[in-house]
C-alpha cells in the first residue's frame, strides 16, 4: 500500500483483543493459515504501540514508514512480497512487546541504510542520532569489503553497538524471527545455514536478554528446519493432544477456587508448551500425560502475593518439592523472576505452576525491551562525575563478551569464541575479599576470575582462596563464593618468563581466559613445551581432605618421628593403653579431641574436626574418651605458603625463634610457580603460645597463609 494512503494518526480502537505473538507463531508452526496483508499498513503498529503506550506520540512513526516505505519502494521479497512488508512485521513485533518510539522508529527504517540509497547522515537528520544509532548498528557489512569475515565482523559491530545501547539487538532478534518465519522460499542448505547461525548465537542472545517471547517461537523455528523427523513427531503428538488442555483447566478452576477463598487476587491462565519445550519433557518423561503439554501461571498484583499464593497452593494441594524454584529472591542474569513449583491434583495429575506478578510477567516475555528507553534521562536524578548514566540493562555477560572481543582481531577466532560464550548456561556472580563482585558464566574457575579480576596480570596468579580455603586455581566456582587470588608481592622476585602452563587451559571457560593463556604461551614456546605446571591443589589447611595420604600413627608404613604424646600429655580413657597424637591433624591443647584403639593397644589421638574421626565413625568405630592432662608444653606441625623470595627461610625461623618455639623439624619443597611451601615440626612451651607463633609467622613478607597441618589420614 502506498505511502499516501495511509492513516498517520489512527484513533485507537478501545477493547480491540491485543495480539499474541506467541498465538501467532504456534499457529504457524501447527499448518498453514492466511496471510492477511497488514490492514491500513501502519495503523496495525499504531495500535499495538498505543496499547502499551497511550501517550505515544505517532507523528514520528508516520514519518519513518512514509521514509522506508518511499525507499524500498519497487523492491520485494524473495516471497515476492514487497519489501516494506518485512520492516513493518519486524516493527509490529517489537510493538506488540511494548517497545517504546524510538525503537519501533529504528525499527521502521532497520533496512533503508543497508538496502536503498538513504545515508545516515540523513537519518541522523531527519529522526536524531538515537535513530541514527540504532539503525547503524544493525546494518550489515558489505560483503565486498569483507568476503567470507562479513558475518562474524557484522555481529561483532553489532555486540559493541549493543554494549552502548541494547535495543539494537531487539531490532536484530525481531528482524531474525520475521527472516525465520518466511525462510520457507530459501534453499534447503541456505535454511539450514541462517538456522545454524539462530541456533547459536540469536536464541543465546534472546535468552540473556530475557527475551523469551522471541526466544521461543526462534527455538521451535530452528527444530523445525534441523530436526524435521523429531519435529514432526512433536507436532503429530500435539495435535492428538488437541484435548489435553482439559486437565490442566479442570487444576486451574481448583486453584481459582482456592485462591479465591483465601482473598488473593490472582489471574489463573493455562500456559500450553510450546514445541521444543514438549519434545524435551517427551525425552526426559517418556509417555506424557494431558497436564505435561502446558503449565499453569498465575498473576498477582503484589511480590508478597506470590508467596501468599505459594502458600494456599501447597497447603491445599499435595506439593512436589523437588519442583520449587525461587527465582523472585533470587533473580535469573537476565532479569527473570517467578516462583516455580508442582502440585499433585487427588487423581496423582502433576501440575507445573509458574507465580509472578503482571510486571514480572511483562519482562519475563519480553525482557529488555519491557524496560522501555533505559538511557532516558531520569527526573530529578543526576548524571555521574563524568556525565556518563549507567546503564541498568547492560548485564556482566555482555561486559565480558565486549573486553575478550577486543583481544580477538581474527574474524574467525572471534566468531568460535562467541558461539562457545553463548553455549555457557547461566551467570554466577562471586565476591571479592574488598567487597567489589565479579559476574562470570556458570562453570568458570579460579582461572577464569583470576583472569576476570586482573586482566593479563593473572598470569602470575599461584592459588586462590575460596570462601576462606586455599584451593587449587581449577576450582568450580559456585554462586555466592567469595574468592581471593594470590598474586606476588609487587616487589618480590619472580621469573620474567613466569606465568600460565598449558594445563590452564584444561580449567579456563571463560574466552577471555583462554584467550589470554593462548597469547601468553603463543609468546613463550618454552613454557608450552616445558613440564606441566598447572595449578596444583594445596595439601595445607583444615579443608584439605584430598590432600596426598600420609601414614597415621599405627600405621606399619615407613619410619616415623618421635612420638610427641609424653609432652602434650593426654590421658586416655582405656587402662593400660599408650597414646599417640595422629600426624594427620597434630592436635594440641586446647583442641577438642577424641581417641580410636588401635593395632598393639595403642590409642590414637584426633581433633574432633580431622576427616580421619568421620571416616573411621563411618566404619563402626567406637571413640574412646581422651582428655589433656597437666603439662603446658606440645608439639605441632605448622604448614607456611608463601612466594619466594630471597632471605625467606631466614626470616621464617627468625620469627619462630622470637616467638619461644624450638624448630624439632623442617621441609621445604622446591619452588613451584614462585609458590614455596615450609613445613616445620615444633616445640611449643605453651599450647597458648600457638596463635601468636601463628600469626608472627603470617606476618613474615611474602608469607600469604600458615595453618596446622591436615593429612588424609587412614582409616585404622
Amino acid at each position: 500500500m502506498s505511502a499516501e494512503a495511509t492513516n498517520p494518526a489512527p484513533s485507537r480502537r478501545r477493547g480491540r483483543p491485543r495480539i499474541d505473538l506467541r498465538r501467532l507463531g504456534r499457529a504457524a508452526l501447527l499448518g498453514p493459515g492466511g496471510r492477511d496483508r497488514l490492514p491500513d499498513a501502519i495503523s496495525h503498529v499504531a495500535d499495538a504501540h498505543r496499547a502499551h503506550h497511550p501517550d505515544a506520540d505517532l507523528a514520528v512513526l508516520h514519518r519513518a514508514y512514509v521514509l522506508a516505505e518511499s525507499s524500498h519502494r519497487g523492491q520485494f521479497r524473495k516471497s515476492g512480497e514487497p519489501y516494506i512488508t518485512h520492516p513493518l512485521a519486524v516493527t509490529l513485533i517489537l510493538a506488540e512487546l511494548g517497545a517504546e518510539t524510538t525503537t519501533l522508529t529504528a525499527s521502521l527504517l532497520h533496512d533503508t541504510v543497508e538496502d536503498t540509497d538513504l545515508t545516515l547522515d540523513q537519518v541522523r537528520e531527519q529522526f536524531g542520532d538515537e535513530v541514527c544509532y540504532l539503525v547503524d548498528g544493525v546494518t550489515k557489512l558489505e560483503k565486498v569489503d569483507y568476503g567470507a569475515a562479513a558475518e562474524p565482523e557484522t555481529f561483532r559491530k553489532m555486540l559493541v553497538a549493543t554494549g552502548n545501547d541494547v535495543r539494537v539487538m531487539s531490532i536484530k532478534l525481531a528482524d531474525r524471527l520475521h527472516n525465520m518465519r518466511t525462510l520457507g522460499v530459501m534453499r534447503p542448505e541456505k535454511q539450514a545455514r541462517i538456522a545454524k547461525v539462530t541456533r547459536d548465537v540469536l536464541i543465546p542472545l534472546a535468552e540473556r536478554l530475557g527475551v523469551q517471547a522471541l526466544k521461543t517461537e526462534l527455538e521451535d523455528l530452528v527444530f523445525a528446519i534441523l530436526h524435521p523427523a523429531e519435529y514432526e513427531q512433536t507436532r503429530a503428538l500435539i495435535a492428538d493432544n488437541a484435548t489435553a488442555g482439559d486437565a490442566l483447566a479442570a487444576i486451574a478452576d481448583d486453584v481459582r477456587t482456592v485462591l479465591r477463598e483465601a482473598g488473593i487476587t490472582a489471574e489463573v491462565l493455562v500456559r500450553p508448551r510450546h514445541f521444543v519445550s514438549v519434545h524435551r519433557v517427551r525425552l526426559k518423561r517418556g509417555e506424557l500425560r494431558g497436564t505435561d503439554f502446558g503449565r499453569l501461571l498465575v498473576l498477582v498484583g503484589e511480590d508478597a502475593d506470590c508467596y501468599g499464593v505459594l502458600g494456599e497452593l501447597h497447603t491445599c494441594f499435595t506439593p512436589v518439592i523437588s519442583e520449587f524454584k525461587d527465582f523472585i529472591a533470587a533473580p535469573k542474569f537476565n532479569l527473570y523472576q517467578s516462583l516455580h513449583t508442582a502440585v499433585a491434583s487427588p487423581d496423582g495429575a502433576v501440575a507445573e505452576v509458574l507465580i509472578r506478578t503482571h510486571q514480572m510477567h511483562k519482562v519475563a516475555e519480553a525482557g529488555v525491551v519491557a524496560l522501555g528507553n533505559p538511557y532516558a534521562p531520569v527526573e530529578g536524578a543526576e548524571d555521574g562525575e563524568d556525565g556518563v548514566r549507567a546503564d541498568p540493562t547492560r548485564p556482566g555477560w555482555l561486559s565480558r563478551l565486549l573486553e575478550w572481543q577486543q583481544a580477538t582481531p581474527d574474524p574467525d577466532t572471534f566468531w568460535t569464541s562467541l558461539r562457545a560464550d553463548l553455549a555457557q548456561d547461566g551467570e554466577i556472580t562471586v565476591f571479592r575479599p574488598d567487597g567489589g563482585t565479579l559476574a562470570l558464566p556458570g562453570g568458570a574457575t579460579c582461572v577464569d576470575a583470576a583472569y576476570a579480576q586482573y586482566g593479563e596480570a593473572a598470569h602470575a596468579c599461584v592459588g586462590a582462596r575460596v570462601n576462606g580455603r586455599l584451593t587449587s586455581l581449577g576450582t568450580v566456582l559456585s554462586d555466592g563464593d567469595t574468592v581471593q587470588l594470590l598474586l606476588p608481592e609487587p616487589d618480590a622476585s619472580q621469573d620474567a618468563a613466569s606465568g600460565p602452563s598449558p594445563d590452564w587451559l584444561d580449567h579456563a571457560s571463560t574466552p577471555a581466559a583462554r584467550i589470554a593463556i593462548t597469547g601468553w604461551l603463543a609468546a613463550h614456546p618454552e613454557a608450552a613445551q616445558g613440564p606441566a605446571t598447572g595449578p596444583r591443589p594445596p595439601t595445607a589447611g583444615p579443608s584439605s581432605e584430598g590432600a596426598p595420604a600420609e601414614p597415621d600413627e599405627g600405621s606399619p608404613a615407613g619410619p616415623r618421628p618421635p612420638s610427641p604424646a609424653a609432652a602434650n600429655a593426654v590421658v586416655a580413657d582405656l587402662p593400660d593403653a599408650a597414646v599417640r597424637l595422629a600426624r594427620c591433624c597434630t592436635p594440641v591443647p586446647p583442641d577438642t579431641v577424641t581417641g580410636f584403639a588401635v593395632r598393639g593397644g595403642n590409642v590414637t589421638v584426633h581433633r574432633a574436626e580431622c576427616p580421619a574421626v568421620r571416616r573411621m565413625e563411618a566404619l563402626g568405630r567406637a571413640p574412646v574418651t581422651v582428655s589433656w592432662g597437666d603439662a603446658s608444653e606440645c608439639r605441632v606441625t605448622l604448614v607456611a605458603e608463601s612466594f619466594g623470595r630471597p632471605r625467606l627461610l631466614a626470616d621464617l625461623t627468625e620469627a619462630i625463634a622470637t616467638a619461644g618455639a624450638a624448630i624439632v623439624s623442617a621441609t621445604v619443597e622446591p619452588p613451584s610457580e614462585q609458590r614455596v611451601r615450609h613445613t616445620y615440626t615444633l616445640q611449643l612451651p605453651d599450647a597458648a603460645l600457638l596463635p601468636v607463633l601463628m600469626r608472627a609467622m603470617r606476618d613474615v613478607a611474602g608469607v600469604y597463609d600458615v595453618s596446622r597441618a591436615q593429612h588424609a589420614a587412614r582409616a585404622h
